[in-house]
């Protein structure tokens, strides 16, 4: 993972570079994410969350090993060279498993941890913050980094087993819930400097307890709360006088930069101040899938004008069907009731609905949707409802009237603004301006 030491490096002499990390197992999403990266020449960090994928399949029924291959196979359809493609594990460690006593729910990460560096992924988030069966409500600094050592332990013997380039790693103990806020939120707490610099010297004492020295060496990323978050209906917007004390200590962090959980709905000036401000690696996942989310939602309404009620695909009432038949996914989440529970299932920015598109009735609605977009030309004044940012590209000759492209197109308006922090000094062209393989 040269790519995240060479980033790290350059960011701490000084020049203002990132990177994007998209966390999303949809297919449409990662192809916007790889055909992104392909038209702005840069590279494309995807990483799978653990509950996402893990070796008992996680909510997308993949194991690493299928998740690297369904990536490489949408890098290659979308033209980006596989050099240029970096692999992430994002959350690795009991997260899946909380219920469970810590030292069960470790040995069930180590073994994911395992899969996910035999499977190729080289950037390793691992986080071991939360609270198991067995744990106090909060872990000390001390426990979580002897748990990460653990873990690193695992990864390292794995990657020895494995070959190839070694992993990079990702540490910290003030971690975001995994896919935004449980709760209402109004204003985050900022990780305080002293407490950044006591989690930095607990990861490395353990290292060296456990005789990691050299993988500490590439550990590049430290994650912190900026102030950054999002809820149901609300973001917290980046403020970079509240975090100008945390941006500062990353001076006593050699090697280090931070990474920007729950980035997602940030302004382009928020994002920009981000990477200025030290936090080069910027995380984003729910705000990808909301983005499919609008796009097939518009589509679907489409269909409906364009075809009528009894032919339609209906993907909209698919997916809210399979979110009623199964609440696991949302049910700690969502409390409302009537029509204010209809809202949050469908336009929450936690977007809990990214659960659902595996299931069979909402493939085989959106297989029925992507056929009706095949079979004849959109009426362009449907498309210009609807779409219409995509209705001025298909116009211009730049993308064809077809639900991965359309769907594509608009997802990438959400990638653009990150890009752009990422690599100020480029001139960043915009992917919808080249034809999509």
């Amino acid at each position: 993972m040269r790519a995240m030491l060479d980033l790290a490096r350059r960011h701490r002499a000084g020049e203002p570079l990132g990177i994007t990390s998209v966390c999303s197992a949809h297919p449409l999403a990662l192809r916007a994410a790889l055909s992104h990266a392909r038209a702005t020449g840069g590279h494309a960090l995807i990483e799978a969350t653990s509950n996402q994928v893990n070796q008992q399949g996680g909510y997308t029924g993949m194991r690493p090993a299928q998740f690297r291959d369904l990536v490489l196979g949408l890098a290659d359809d979308s033209g980006l060279p596989r050099q240029r493609l970096l692999l992430g594990g994002d959350h690795l460690g009991p997260n899946a498993w909380q219920s469970l006593p810590a030292a069960q729910a470790l040995r069930h990460a180590a073994v994911m941890v395992d899969e996910y560096v035999q499977a190729g992924f080289r950037k390793i988030h691992l986080d071991c913050s939360m609270s198991c069966a067995d744990d106090p409500p909060v872990l000390p600094d001390r426990t979580v980094a002897a748990r990460t050592a653990t873990l690193c332990a695992h990864a390292e013997a794995a990657w020895q087993e494995a070959g190839g380039e070694p992993p990079v790693y990702v540490v910290g103990t003030e971690v975001p819930v995994p896919g935004g806020a449980q709760e209402d939120l109004h204003e985050l707490a900022v990780t305080q400097p002293q407490a950044a610099l006591a989690t930095v010297a607990a990861h490395r004492e353990a290292f060296a307890a456990a005789g990691l020295q050299a993988a500490w060496e590439r550990v590049v990323g430290l994650v912190v709360q900026p102030g950054v978050e999002f809820d149901h209906d609300r973001v917290i917007d980046y403020q970079p006088a509240r975090a100008r004390d945390l941006s500062e200590c990353i001076g006593g962090m050699p090697h280090l930069v931070f990474e920007a959980h729950s980035t997602d709905y940030q302004s382009p000036p928020a994002l920009r101040a981000l990477v200025r401000d030290h936090f080069a690696i910027l995380k984003v996942g729910p705000a990808v899938t909301f983005a499919l989310r609008e796009a097939v939602w518009a589509l679907d309404c489409i269909d409906r004008e364009w075809h009528g009620e009894s032919r339609a695909a209906n993907v909209r009432a698919a997916l809210l069907a399979a979110m009623r038949a199964d609440p696991s996914h949302w049910r700690r989440y969502y409390h409302a009731s009537g029509h204010a529970l209809d809202l949050q299932l469908q336009f929450s920015l936690s977007d809990r609905i990214r659960y659902y598109w595996p299931d069979a009735a909402v493939v085989g609605a959106l297989a029925r949707l992507t056929a009706a977009f095949e079979r004849a030309t959109v009426p362009l004044a449907l498309l210009s409802q609807y779409l219409p940012g995509a209705c001025a590209a298909v116009r211009a000759g730049e993308i064809p009237a077809r639900l991965p492209e359309l769907t594509v197109h608009h997802i990438h308006q959400v990638l653009m603004p990150y890009s752009r922090a990422c690599s100020p000094q480029t001139n960043h062209r915009d992917p919808h301006h080249e034809d999509l393989p």
